[in-house]
Protein backbone atom coordinates (compact mmCIF):
# COMPACT_ATOMS: atom_id res chain seq x y z
CA UNK A 1 0.00 0.00 0.00
CA UNK A 2 1.67 3.17 -1.20
CA UNK A 3 -0.46 5.84 0.39
CA UNK A 4 0.48 4.79 3.91
CA UNK A 5 2.39 8.05 4.18
CA UNK A 6 1.83 9.91 7.40
CA UNK A 7 -0.58 12.81 7.03
CA UNK A 8 2.29 15.19 7.70
CA UNK A 9 4.50 13.60 5.02
CA UNK A 10 1.66 13.67 2.52
CA UNK A 11 0.99 17.32 3.23
CA UNK A 12 4.66 18.22 2.85
CA UNK A 13 5.24 16.20 -0.32
CA UNK A 14 1.98 17.18 -2.02
CA UNK A 15 2.49 20.88 -1.21
CA UNK A 16 5.98 20.72 -2.64
CA UNK A 17 4.72 18.94 -5.76
CA UNK A 18 1.91 21.44 -6.35
CA UNK A 19 4.24 24.41 -5.78
CA UNK A 20 6.83 23.04 -8.20
CA UNK A 21 4.20 22.30 -10.82
CA UNK A 22 2.62 25.74 -10.49
CA UNK A 23 6.00 27.45 -10.74
CA UNK A 24 7.00 25.42 -13.80
CA UNK A 25 3.68 26.01 -15.57
CA UNK A 26 3.81 29.76 -14.87
CA UNK A 27 7.32 29.90 -16.36
CA UNK A 28 6.13 27.85 -19.33
CA UNK A 29 3.29 30.32 -20.00
CA UNK A 30 5.77 33.22 -19.96
CA UNK A 31 8.05 31.39 -22.41
CA UNK A 32 5.11 30.73 -24.74
CA UNK A 33 4.80 34.47 -25.27
CA UNK A 34 1.99 35.23 -27.72
CA UNK A 35 1.16 31.53 -28.03
CA UNK A 36 0.50 31.63 -24.29
CA UNK A 37 -2.03 34.46 -24.36
CA UNK A 38 -4.96 32.08 -23.98
CA UNK A 39 -3.13 29.96 -21.40
CA UNK A 40 -3.83 30.55 -17.73
CA UNK A 41 -2.41 28.95 -14.59
CA UNK A 42 -4.17 29.28 -11.26
CA UNK A 43 -3.38 27.64 -7.92
CA UNK A 44 -5.66 28.08 -4.97
CA UNK A 45 -6.73 25.96 -1.99
CA UNK A 46 -4.95 22.84 -3.22
CA UNK A 47 -6.38 23.05 -6.74
CA UNK A 48 -4.19 23.80 -9.75
CA UNK A 49 -6.00 24.77 -12.94
CA UNK A 50 -4.21 24.97 -16.27
CA UNK A 51 -6.44 26.48 -18.95
CA UNK A 52 -5.00 26.01 -22.43
CA UNK A 53 -7.71 27.96 -24.22
CA UNK A 54 -10.99 26.95 -25.84
CA UNK A 55 -9.59 24.53 -28.39
CA UNK A 56 -7.14 22.72 -26.11
CA UNK A 57 -9.14 22.36 -22.90
CA UNK A 58 -8.37 22.56 -19.20
CA UNK A 59 -6.31 20.45 -16.81
CA UNK A 60 -7.25 20.32 -13.14
CA UNK A 61 -4.78 18.89 -10.65
CA UNK A 62 -5.75 18.75 -7.01
CA UNK A 63 -4.65 17.38 -3.68
CA UNK A 64 -6.90 14.71 -2.20
CA UNK A 65 -5.81 14.53 1.47
CA UNK A 66 -8.29 11.85 2.67
CA UNK A 67 -6.81 9.42 0.10
CA UNK A 68 -3.29 10.91 0.27
CA UNK A 69 -3.43 11.22 -3.51
CA UNK A 70 -3.14 13.81 -6.23
CA UNK A 71 -6.02 13.75 -8.70
CA UNK A 72 -5.71 14.89 -12.28
CA UNK A 73 -8.42 15.63 -14.79
CA UNK A 74 -7.13 15.82 -18.35
CA UNK A 75 -9.00 17.00 -21.46
CA UNK A 76 -7.14 14.23 -23.35
CA UNK A 77 -7.13 11.21 -21.06
CA UNK A 78 -9.79 11.97 -18.47
CA UNK A 79 -9.52 11.53 -14.68
CA UNK A 80 -6.65 9.77 -12.91
CA UNK A 81 -5.66 9.32 -9.27
CA UNK A 82 -1.98 9.36 -8.36
CA UNK A 83 -0.38 7.71 -5.35
CA UNK A 84 3.04 8.60 -4.00
CA UNK A 85 5.78 5.98 -4.08
CA UNK A 86 8.20 6.99 -1.28
CA UNK A 87 10.88 4.54 -2.46
CA UNK A 88 11.17 6.04 -5.95
CA UNK A 89 9.84 9.44 -4.85
CA UNK A 90 7.30 9.67 -7.65
CA UNK A 91 3.56 10.16 -8.06
CA UNK A 92 2.21 7.30 -10.17
CA UNK A 93 -1.11 5.98 -11.44
CA UNK A 94 -1.68 2.49 -10.02
CA UNK A 95 -3.62 1.23 -13.07
CA UNK A 96 -0.84 1.75 -15.60
CA UNK A 97 2.19 2.54 -13.44
CA UNK A 98 2.73 5.79 -15.35
CA UNK A 99 4.18 8.76 -13.50
CA UNK A 100 2.27 12.03 -13.22
CA UNK A 101 5.27 13.79 -14.77
CA UNK A 102 5.32 11.47 -17.80
CA UNK A 103 1.64 11.97 -18.53
CA UNK A 104 1.89 15.77 -18.25
CA UNK A 105 5.08 15.90 -20.37
CA UNK A 106 3.51 13.76 -23.07
CA UNK A 107 0.13 15.49 -23.24
CA UNK A 108 1.35 19.08 -22.87
CA UNK A 109 4.10 18.54 -25.48
CA UNK A 110 1.45 17.18 -27.84
CA UNK A 111 -1.03 19.98 -27.17
CA UNK A 112 1.48 22.85 -27.27
CA UNK A 113 3.62 21.50 -30.11
CA UNK A 114 6.86 21.89 -28.14
CA UNK A 115 8.87 19.83 -25.68
CA UNK A 116 7.50 20.15 -22.16
CA UNK A 117 9.31 18.66 -19.17
CA UNK A 118 7.46 19.56 -15.97
CA UNK A 119 9.12 19.68 -12.57
CA UNK A 120 7.17 17.44 -10.23
CA UNK A 121 9.64 15.51 -8.11
CA UNK A 122 13.09 16.42 -6.80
Amino acid sequence: EYSDLSTQSYRQISDQTMDRLTEYLEEMVEELGEQGEEVDVEYSAGVLTLKLGDSLGTYVINKQPPNKQIWLSSPLSGPKRYDYDPTHRVWFYARDGKRLKDLLDEELSQKLGRVVSVRVED
